[in-house]
C-alpha cells in the first residue's frame, strides 16, 4: 500500500486528502493542454502514489504545482537503461504503488511506458490504467470526419521513403487515420499525403485545449497551402476522411461482371468485382449466376 497517506491536493483552493492506494502500477493520463482537464481520480492517484515516472520532470512539475501535489517525481523513457526499470518493478514488487504519465495524454500512446507495462504484465504483477485526455481522439471528433471506424497510427517516419511506404500501406483503409505530427515537419506530410491518398478532406488540430486552439478544415492541398504561409507551433494532429465508395449503378454492375465472368468462373468474378466495389460477394454472385445464365 502507498505510504503517502496524508497526502494533501488542492482544488480550485479546497484541501483533500489523497486516498491511500493498493500498490502497483498506475498509468495516469494527463491534460493535452488545459490544467482543469486531469481527473480527479488521477490526482488523487497522483497524490497517494510513492512515486511518479514522467517523461520531463520540469514539464511535470507544473501540473503538481498546480494542485500542490508534493510526490517524488523521476524521469523515464522507453530508452532509459533495462536496470532503470528493473528497479521500478522491484518498487512495485515490494507494494510500492507507481504512477507513469506522460507530457500529455495517455501514457504509451506515441509515450513512453509500453516496455514498462510489458515487464509489468510478464511478472504478473498488478496495474491499473485510468481514462483520460486523449489528443487523437479530441482531434478526430473536432474534425467532423467519419468516427466509425478510424485508425491511429501516431507519428509517421521522417524519412522520406519510408513515410511513403506506410502511406502507401494506409491509402486502400476505408476509415478515419489520426497521425501526429512536429510543427517543422506539418507541411511535408501534408504533401506527402496528398501524393499518395489523392486530395481527401482532413484536418489540423493544433494547441488542443490551449488558448490558440485551432481545428482547421479542409482537403490536404489547402492545409499545405495555409501552412506553407503561416508557419505552425505547438503540438499538432492531423486527422485524414477515408477514400471515397464509388456508388456503381446496376448497369456498371453487370458490365464489371460479364467481363470478369468472360476471363473466370463465375464464384472468382463475384469475388473480383465485390473487391473493387465494396459490394456484398453474395449478392454478386446471384447476379453472376443470372447473367451467365442469359448469356
Amino acid at each position: 500500500m502507498s505510504n503517502n497517506k496524508d497526502n494533501i491536493f488542492h482544488i480550485d483552493g479546497n484541501r483533500h486528502i489523497a486516498s491511500e492506494i493498493a500498490g502497483g502500477l498506475y498509468l495516469v493520463p494527463t491534460p493535452i493542454g488545459h490544467l482543469k482537464d486531469i481527473t480527479l481520480r488521477a490526482l488523487d492517484v497522483l497524490a497517494g502514489a510513492d512515486l511518479i515516472l514522467c517523461e520531463d520532470t520540469r514539464h511535470s512539475r507544473k501540473l503538481l504545482d498546480r494542485y500542490g501535489i508534493t510526490t517524488p517525481l523521476k524521469a523515464y523513457h522507453d530508452h532509459s537503461a533495462e536496470a532503470v526499470r528493473e528497479a521500478i518493478i522491484a518498487k512495485v514488487e515490494q507494494g510500492q504503488a507507481v504512477a507513469l504519465i506522460s507530457d500529455a495524454g495517455m501514457p504509451v500512446i506515441s509515450d513512453p511506458g509500453f516496455k514498462l507495462l510489458e515487464n509489468i504484465q510478464e511478472k504478473q504483477l498488478p496495474y491499473t490504467v485510468l481514462p483520460g485526455p486523449s489528443a487523437g481522439l479530441t482531434a478526430l471528433i473536432a474534425s467532423g470526419l467519419p468516427p466509425h471506424p478510424h485508425l491511429f497510427y501516431g507519428f509517421l517516419s521522417s524519412k522520406k521513403q519510408k513515410r511513403q511506404e506506410q502511406l502507401e500501406a494506409l491509402a486502400s483503409y476505408a476509415v478515419s487515420l489520426i497521425f501526429y505530427e512536429a510543427p517543422h515537419r506539418l507541411v511535408e506530410s501534408l504533401q506527402a499525403m496528398q501524393d499518395v491518398f489523392g486530395d481527401r478532406s482532413a484536418s489540423v488540430g493544433r494547441e488542443l485545449t490551449k488558448q490558440f486552439e485551432e481545428n482547421r478544415l479542409g482537403f490536404l492541398s489547402e492545409l499545405r497551402s495555409y501552412y506553407e504561409q503561416n508557419a505552425p507551433k505547438g503540438e499538432i494532429v492531423i486527422c485524414v476522411a477515408p477514400p471515397e465508395v464509388k456508388q456503381w449503378s446496376e448497369e456498371e454492375i453487370d458490365l464489371s461482371l460479364k467481363l470478369h465472368i468472360s476471363k473466370m468462373p463465375v464464384k472468382k468474378a463475384a469475388q473480383e468485382v465485390a473487391q473493387l466495389s465494396g459490394l456484398s460477394k453474395r449478392d454478386l454472385y446471384q447476379r453472376a449466376l443470372v447473367l451467365k445464365n442469359d448469356g
